[in-house]
């Protein structure tokens, strides 16, 4: 699926999308690069690059991976004018809170949660000098509908980061820099497909199976599929650009209306 952008929009612009080389990471970078942005992604493995886009090997769920990240997007783009959070995903075991250990809540965390506050904390300050940004953190419906089999511990971080998103906004809003969140129900990526593996090997059955017992966990999704990829990173690319300049403080849900409460 292709989304078809003003190739002038982010003219300009430099963008750093954390955890850009799969997924919907990998389709917000390709978004904001067909606006015209200059682009800077990391992750802990690069292959299967875009042209024109200017890659970090780095770890972000640790100090020094973002430390790594900030300091190559300000020696080479000289700063940040967007920060695009998309970094993220579960690795945990199937079988409940019970399965999950003291290890496995702290690579939630460090994933899901602490990667962007570490980016924040070293890139929103030279936004703030200038008075103005934008910041795009992507979290989750599961931060208000977990599902407990298998992913407790990631909808926990993503709660967390929904709040931090919200706090932070109050703060620095009124300093010229824009913060938001993108709240994605399911995405239809390839670790989807590995989410799907482990449920099946976990509980027995097939892929199928699997499938239908998110489906059931879910509640169902009205529009009968998940989100493309490339529909997530429009959202996203739509709240940092100017023209949503009145948006802040916001959370936009974007599940295909797997969520129904109002």
């Amino acid at each position: 699926m292709s989304i078809k952008a003003d190739p002038t929009e982010f003219a300009g612009k430099r963008v750093l999308v954390s955890g850009g080389t799969k997924g919907l990471g990998r389709a917000t970078v390709e978004r904001f690069l067909a606006g015209g942005a200059h682009v800077i992604t990391a992750a802990r493995t690069i292959k299967d690059t875009v042209e024109g886009v200017e890659y970090v090997e780095a770890d972000l769920t640790t100090r020094e991976g973002g430390e790594t990240v900030a300091r190559t997007a300000i020696e080479q783009f000289g700063g940040i004018d967007i920060l695009a959070h998309v970094v993220g995903g579960s690795a945990s075991p199937a079988g409940g809170f019970a399965a999950l250990t003291d290890d496995h809540w702290l690579a939630e965390l460090n994933l899901n949660l602490l990667a962007t506050v570490r980016l924040d904390r070293l890139l929103i300050p030279q936004m703030l000098d200038r008075g103005t940004g934008a910041v795009v953190h992507v979290t989750s419906i599961q931060s208000v509908l977990p599902l407990p089999e298998s992913t407790t511990g990631y909808a926990a971080a993503k709660a967390a980061l929904r709040t931090y998103s919200k706090s932070i906004s109050k703060e620095i809003g009124p300093k010229g820099v824009r913060v938001n969140a993108v709240s994605p129900g399911w995405i239809m990526t390839e670790a989807t497909g590995d989410f799907l593996e482990m449920l099946r090997t976990a509980n027995g059955g097939t892929i199928e199976d699997a499938h239908q017992s998110v489906l059931d966990a879910l509640g169902g999704i009205s529009i009968g599929r998940g989100a493309q990829p490339e529909e997530v990173a429009d959202l996203i690319a739509y709240l940092a650009a100017d023209r949503a300049a009145a948006i802040h403080g916001a959370e936009f849900v974007i599940d295909g209306g797997t969520i129904r409460t109002v």
